[in-house]
């Protein structure tokens, strides 16, 4: 009795968290009028199909482009740059090590709309604005390496110190004990991370809207603001819009959930 109320309870609060999502992908099909309609349709009267003129119309093509270009330049620096610096805090276990890890979760609590004038102004003094994409690169891993330092650094605590002093021991460099041996064994926590940090940074606003000033290198969040007008809002290509954009995302998700949830939860158990 107790695990069928359990049941229901975990079906009522994701039936809850999807609704949003399926009413965004029903109103997509909706006309103008359906979608004012009241009371609402559950399900289109009358579908319509708006995807492929939202998709030309709105060069959504070029932004998430940019978008998934960002997303991997971020995520590729943060592995190289992070993955060092979580296996170094990972080795260490004393007072300066937890001081460590309190900057960078100090770091991760930071608010990208505060960090953002610092940065402007100091990409602006380097000559960094003429390459927007790079800006948003470097500025995004200011936000990403701290969160991936944190979850990849349980990745390389579960990994037994013996093996590296073995590898060590029998004639393997501290690098090479690193990249042959305890690598390899959190690597499934490396890859998690990093594929987080690529959702994270695929749906980037901020940074964007901050740094790029040339519309040919926004990326998609940011154009999902020009559907708001200053006398009107275009709200069914904003449900088309979010449709074709979220569902990459989703798909992506849903491909890599046991792996994600997989790799999250691996440093819990040792």
């Amino acid at each position: 009795m107790k695990k069928t109320l359990l049941l229901v309870v975990a079906l009522l609060v994701t039936a809850l968290y999807l609704f949003p999502l399926y009413w965004m992908y029903i109103t997509a099909f909706k006309s103008a009028a359906e979608m004012f309609r009241y009371p609402p349709t559950l399900w289109p009267l009358a579908p319509e199909s708006h995807f492929v003129a939202t998709f030309v119309d709105r060069q959504m093509s070029t932004f998430l482009w940019n978008s998934f270009a960002i997303a991997c330049g971020t995520t590729i620096l943060t592995i190289v740059l992070g993955t060092g610096a979580a296996y170094a805090l990972a080795q260490s276990q004393n007072r300066v090590t937890s001081i460590a890890i309190f900057a960078v979760l100090v770091l991760q609590a930071l608010p990208s709309s505060l960090m953002v004038t610092p940065l402007f102004t100091a990409f602006k003094t380097l000559g960094l604005l003429t390459s927007p994409r790079t800006a948003v690169v470097l500025a995004q891993i200011s936000k990403t390496l701290p969160f991936f330092i944190v979850l990849c650094r349980s990745s390389f605590v579960q990994v037994p110190r013996d093996l590296r002093d073995a590898a060590m021991v029998d004639g393997a460099s501290p690098a090479g004990a690193f990249f042959r041996v305890v690598l390899p064994l959190a690597v499934n926590g490396v890859l998690v991370s990093g594929i987080l940090v690529f959702l994270q940074s695929f749906g980037e606003y901020v940074y964007a809207r901050s740094l790029i000033l040339d519309d040919a290198y926004q990326t998609a969040t940011v154009g999902l603001s020009t559907f708001v007008g200053a006398t009107n809002t275009d709200w069914i290509g904003i449900m088309t819009y979010s449709a074709i954009y979220v569902t990459p995302v989703l798909g992506i998700f849903m491909l890599l959930q046991r792996r994600i949830v997989g790799g999250l939860t691996a440093g819990a158990i040792k």
